[in-house]
């Protein structure tokens, strides 16, 4: 056995710590573009507090309202500028206006069921304000709301069903069971 030398027992205490060390590392993360995909469609992509004209994630989750276009909105991350909050999920208020096709605003408030009153949205973000129709004879009904929300999320929805518009204000709103993933 002359010659041959072996690890010893530091030699094994190293490869022991080594291993220790390599066992709390992070797991390897999902692909950048997987996770920016997902973050953009939550509406928490891109700049902060940037307002937002894609109609394809309202359309994916708003399916009851049809097609949207000339869409405003904005994806506000809540509770996150608060330092004793608890790490986990951030709620998202999803909040804009867009247009609806010809015809929509008209043939949702028409549902007799769904009982709509006049009502003005509130807490509107200053950074939207400027994209309300001036004048607008707003309608919210409670029954509407659930219909679009589905009982998954909170939503109100303001109707100005003589211009065709609509006014969300949604806090998590998830993509319809219809739409996939």
């Amino acid at each position: 056995m002359a010659g041959t030398v072996g690890i010893g027992r530091r030699g094994v205490l190293a490869a022991g710590a080594l291993a220790a060390v390599a066992a709390c590392a992070p797991a390897p993360r999902k692909a950048d573009s997987e996770k920016g995909r997902k973050k953009e469609d939550s509406g928490q992509g891109g700049e902060k507090d940037k307002v937002r004209t894609d109609p394809v994630p309202l359309e994916r989750r708003f399916t009851l309202l049809g097609p949207l276009s000339d869409v405003h909105w904005l994806g506000i991350s809540l509770g996150e500028d608060s330092r004793m909050s608890a790490p986990g999920p951030i709620d998202v208020r999803v909040v804009g206006v867009a247009r609806l096709e010809a015809g929509t605003g008209a043939a949702v408030v028409a549902v007799p069921q769904r009982d709509f009153r006049p009502g003005q949205p509130a807490r509107v973000p200053k950074k939207l304000a400027a994209f309300l129709p001036e004048g607008a004879a707003w309608v919210r009904s409670e029954a509407f709301n659930q219909e679009v929300t589905g009982g998954r999320y909170t939503g109100e929805f303001y109707v100005d069903a003589g211009a065709d518009r609509v006014y969300f204000d949604t806090v998590d709103p998830s993509v319809a069971a219809s739409t996939g993933p």
